[in-house]
């Protein structure tokens, strides 16, 4: 019953933030490359609670962990081909520059870092989801930036998913980290929305 609520939120999410973008179908040997920062890592939690290791296990597909903690995108963006050379993912999973807002880096470089990162992937054919990364204030709220990328590269793109869980104390190990149990929801979010874009059968 949880499972077919988290469906439903995320029919509307996805048709909000995505509107309705589909991704091709991914074989049962399709690897998904799950790429980032301390997020990705799974900081927080134990390693097999990690929001790739979970998702692993809900796709029943290859999910590679490569989360770095601490690294921002222009490190991101000199690793990233690397990854994408040796791996030849099916799918690319991007969470990135949540350490470029906390250090207050260069916010249009950091888009631009992001895009590149975009346009790597898809100049391969693969497709992207991304995950809106928060801005830190009084309202914890996703960076505008990412809808702005989200919009003219044509991502699927889960907006709130991360600021949402933040809010909430029960979901986090520190005041920038998920715990297990948010990295569970982190999972299930991912794995309902690649559901309903069509990359596993229903």
């Amino acid at each position: 019953m949880k499972f077919t609520c988290l469906i439903i939120f995320v029919c509307l999410f996805v048709t909000a933030c995505s509107e309705k973008l589909q991704l091709p179908l991914l074989g049962s040997d399709a690897i998904i490359l799950a790429f980032g920062d301390s997020i990705t890592h799974g900081t927080g939690a134990k390693m097999d609670q990690s929001y790739p290791a979970v998702l692993e296990k809900l796709s029943g597909r290859k999910v590679i962990n490569a989360g770095i903690p601490g690294e921002e995108s222009e490190q991101g963006l000199q690793r990233l081909p690397g990854l994408l050379e040796k791996h030849r993912p099916a799918l690319l999973i991007l969470c990135h520059g949540g350490n470029d807002i906390l250090h207050k880096k260069d916010m249009k470089k950091m888009e631009s870092n992001l895009r590149e990162m975009i346009r790597q992937a898809q100049a391969q054919n693969i497709p992207v989801v991304m995950l809106g990364v928060p801005q830190f204030g009084i309202f914890l709220s996703t960076a505008p930036v990412y809808q702005e990328i989200a919009g003219s590269t044509g991502v699927v793109f889960i907006k709130d998913l991360i600021s949402d869980l933040l809010k909430d104390n029960s979901l986090k190990s520190d005041t920038v980290h998920p715990n297990g149990d948010g990295y569970q929801k982190i999972a299930e979010t991912i794995y309902a929305v690649l559901l309903e874009a069509g990359a596993f059968k229903k």
